[in-house]
């Protein structure tokens, strides 16, 4: 058993002002430039938090670069150009088309436009999920702490293997092999992941997981019974078993939507339990899945309500320029207003949510966190610069990278 001078808290010194006055002036710029600071948006938020995470004193550093995400993202996007465009036309000459007018369409044109989504689909999941593995291991190469690089091995290709044949077992068995998928996927990351000269170990077992996943399979039970009861019901003609099993799906996939949510916390707190560092460093996780889902429900409330404030103002502008439309003129005024309005609202609704959302429940998993053993971190040794990351430019060219 540790001592407490061998154990170090975790502790999140972020505050919701200066985040936010971050995240909302650069949204503005990202949206003037049309679209190009996001790569030094993300880049200043992700500063911002790291250097707001404080263990034993020293603080987190993220040292990425804008430059390196936007040429990350055009690399990747002349690649998923090119890709994507030969895959279209095999499938043209095939008879196959994913453009077609839903209107004008006959039934087996509609067919042929539906398996060529999914063809596109699943051509695209394997560079999805090598975005992953590389998004992961970038911010793994970026990150220092205590003058110490983290890193993490190459092997996206095998994540992308194991990650289908995984899922493709959760798919078939209706999620019961899930904790298998969530286990091995995390358990291939971790072990090729260090903090200088020590390496990371996933240990534990995966059937382990299966007490996190209890409320899932509780939902997923009550959506199969009651479907079966609503669809007895339209054959039986009954109005009361169907109002009864109609009732019973909504109750199932709320309780889907919570056990979800639970699953996603309390894997991480277990996974992250047994993870060890070098030979000794072990972590504690007691993240709470209540303060989870309360975040979410209260932090979508306020940003709600606070962005139709904002949404009503601009509507309430744009309304004083009708008059002028009416008689014929401010039409170039009030396409301005409209515009402006919508986009300043749009960018404040994000940023409220990046401070009563994001960073809540970001909070809460760092300062359930602690190092045990800690007195051994001060064996470890720096390692060299890792070579041959790229930014995240698939995960950004896929719409992915979005995540701090």
């Amino acid at each position: 058993m540790s001592t407490p001078q061998d154990s170090m808290d975790i502790r999140y010194t972020g505050e919701k002002g200066p985040l936010f006055n971050l995240a909302f002036k650069t949204g503005l710029l990202t949206v003037v430039t049309l679209g190009i600071y996001r790569f030094w948006q993300k880049t200043r938020i992700r500063k911002y938090i790291w250097s707001s995470v404080n263990a034993g004193g020293d603080t987190f550093e993220y040292t990425g670069t804008g430059i390196e995400k936007l040429l990350g993202f055009l690399i990747a996007v002349v690649f998923l150009a090119i890709y994507i465009g030969i895959i279209q036309m095999v499938l043209f000459y095939a008879g196959l088309s994913v453009m077609v007018d839903p209107q004008r369409a006959s039934p087996q044109e509609m067919i042929a436009q539906t398996i060529a989504l999914y063809i596109t689909f699943f051509a695209v999941l394997p560079f999805i999920l090598y975005a992953v593995y590389r998004a992961r291991r970038y911010k793994m190469a970026r990150t220092r702490w205590r003058g110490i690089r983290f890193g993490m091995e190459k092997g996206a290709w095998g994540f992308v293997w194991r990650a289908l044949g995984y899922g493709f077992l959760a798919v078939i068995t209706l999620g019961i092999l899930t904790p298998l998928q969530t286990f091995k996927l995390e358990k291939y990351q971790a072990d090729r992941s260090y903090y200088g000269s020590a390496r990371f170990t996933q240990t534990g077992k995966w059937t382990d997981l299966y007490s996190a996943m209890k409320h899932l399979l509780i939902g997923i039970g009550i959506l199969v019974v009651s479907g079966s009861l609503a669809v007895g019901a339209a054959i039986s003609e009954s109005i009361g078993l169907a109002a009864f099993g109609g009732f019973g799906v909504f109750v199932g996939y709320i309780w889907v939507i919570i056990g979800s949510i639970h699953y996603g916390v309390q894997s991480f707190a277990y996974l992250t339990a047994n993870k060890v560092l070098g030979d000794d460093i072990r972590f504690t996780a007691a993240p709470r899945t209540g303060f989870v889902i309360k975040t979410y429900i209260v932090g979508g409330l306020l940003v709600g309500l606070l962005a139709s404030v904002a949404f009503g103002i601009v509507a309430t502008i744009a309304a004083a320029f009708i008059p002028l439309l009416q008689n014929g003129g401010g039409i170039i005024a009030f396409s301005i207003v409209m515009a402006v309005g919508y986009v300043v609202a749009l960018v404040l609704t994000q940023a409220l949510s990046l401070i009563l959302i994001t960073q809540p429940i970001l909070a809460h998993y760092i300062e359930k966190l602690e190092i045990v053993n800690a007195d051994s971190l001060n064996r470890i040794a720096q390692r060299e610069a890792e070579t041959g990351v790229d930014a995240e430019g698939f995960a950004d060219a896929l719409d992915i990278g979005g995540a701090i």
